[in-house]
C-alpha cells in the first residue's frame, strides 16, 4: 500500500515538510515526487492532482486526492490507526488537535516575516512585537502539552506524534531566525534538529542549489544551527567498499569520502544527500 506525495522544495516548503513528515515519522510508504514550486512550472505538475493547487498533496493507493496538510493527517491516522500519528488518550489527543489547528490557521506574523529556510542561521534579526507574540503563544501551548502530557518523553505528548509535525517547521524558523525562546522551548526545537527525519529532509534539500536565494536577507548568518555533520565530501570515482547503492541497490556510478573510506551510489542524488548529513541517512550508516 504506497501513496503518492508531492511536494516543494525542501529548503522553503513548510507546508510540504508537514506532509513528508507524516509518511517518514510514521512509516508510511510513499513515493515522493518534487512540484516545480520555485521554477514555474506548480501550476501544471498539479493539473492532474485537480482540484489541488498548493503542495503537498497525496494520493492514496486507491487514486483518491487529498489536498491540505490536516485533511492528509486526519485521512492517514483514519487509515492507519496503528501507526500512532495521535496520541492515545482522548484528552491529549484533543489538545494535540488543537495545537494542530491554531497552528495551522495562525502565527501570521511569524509566518510572514520569517519564511522557512534550511540554509544557515541568521544572527541578527530583529523580531517584531507580533512575531513576539506568536513566540509568546506558542511557547504556551507547547509548554501546556508537555507539561500535561509530555513526561513519556521528549515531544509535545512524549511520544511523536502529528502535533511535533505541525510544529517542525516552527522549530525550523525560531532556529534558522535566532529567536528568542525560553529554555524549554528552545530544547524542543533542537530536539527536532537533531531528528534523524528532519536531518535527511535537510540533506535532501541542500542538493538544489538556488540563484538567487528565496527569501534571502541582508543580514549577518552563520552555520544552520543544528548538529555538525560529519565531513564528506565526493569524489570523481571508485573502487567503492560497496558495489551497490545503499538505498537502491542498484550498481554504483557515484562516490564520495569519508574518513579516508570510499562509498559508492547509484546517482549524483544519492551521493550528495549523502555528503550533506552522513549520519543522517540509516542504510549508508549501515555500511559504516
Amino acid at each position: 500500500m504506497t501513496y503518492d506525495l508531492y511536494i516543494g522544495d525542501q529548503m522553503f516548503s513548510s507546508w510540504s515538510l508537514r506532509g513528508w513528515l507524516m509518511f517518514e515519522r510514521f512509516d508510511i510508504p510513499a513515493n515522493t515526487h518534487l512540484v516545480g514550486l520555485y521554477s514555474g512550472t506548480m501550476k501544471q505538475d498539479l493539473v492532474p492532482l485537480s482540484p489541488a493547487r498548493l503542495v503537498p498533496v497525496m494520493r492514496t493507493p486507491e487514486g483518491v486526492v487529498v489536498g491540505d496538510t490536516i485533511a492528509m493527517a486526519e485521512t492517514l491516522a483514519e487509515r492507519h490507526p496503528d501507526a500512532g500519528l495521535w496520541p492515545t488518550g482522548p484528552e491529549a489527543r484533543a489538545l494535540a488537535r488543537w495545537l494542530v489547528a491554531e497552528m495551522h490557521s495562525g502565527f501570521g506574523a511569524l509566518r510572514g516575516d520569517c519564511a522557512m529556510q534550511l540554509h544557515s542561521g541568521y544572527t541578527d534579526f530583529t523580531p517584531t512585537d507580533a512575531v513576539r507574540a506568536d513566540l509568546a503563544r506558542i511557547e504556551e501551548l507547547w509548554s501546556l502539552a508537555c507539561s500535561r502530557h509530555g513526561s513519556d518523553g521528549p515531544w509535545l505528548f512524549g511520544a511523536y506524534s502529528l502535533a511535533d509535525v505541525f510544529y517542525a517547521p516552527v522549530a525550523a524558523r525560531i532556529a534558522g531566525y535566532g529567536l528568542p525562546v525560553g529554555d524549554a522551548a528552545a530544547a524542543y526545537v533542537a530536539q527536532h534538529l537533531a531528528d534523524p527525519a528532519f536531518r535527511r529532509w535537510r540533506a535532501l534539500g541542500l542538493t538544489k542549489s538556488y540563484d538567487p536565494m528565496p527569501y534571502a536577507m541582508d543580514l549577518d548568518h552563520g552555520p544552520w544551527p543544528g548538529p555538525t555533520p560529519r565531513k564528506a565530501h565526493a569524489v570523481d570515482a571508485g573502487p567503492s567498499e560497496n558495489a551497490t547503492c545503499p538505498y537502491s541497490g542498484k550498481e554504483v556510478t557515484d562516490y564520495l569520502e569519508l574518513d579516508g573510506r570510499v562509498f559508492g551510489f547509484c546517482n549524483p542524488t544519492c551521493r550528495d544527500k549523502t555528503v550533506n548529513d552522513p549520519e543522517a541517512w540509516s542504510a549508508f550508516t549501515a555500511l559504516l
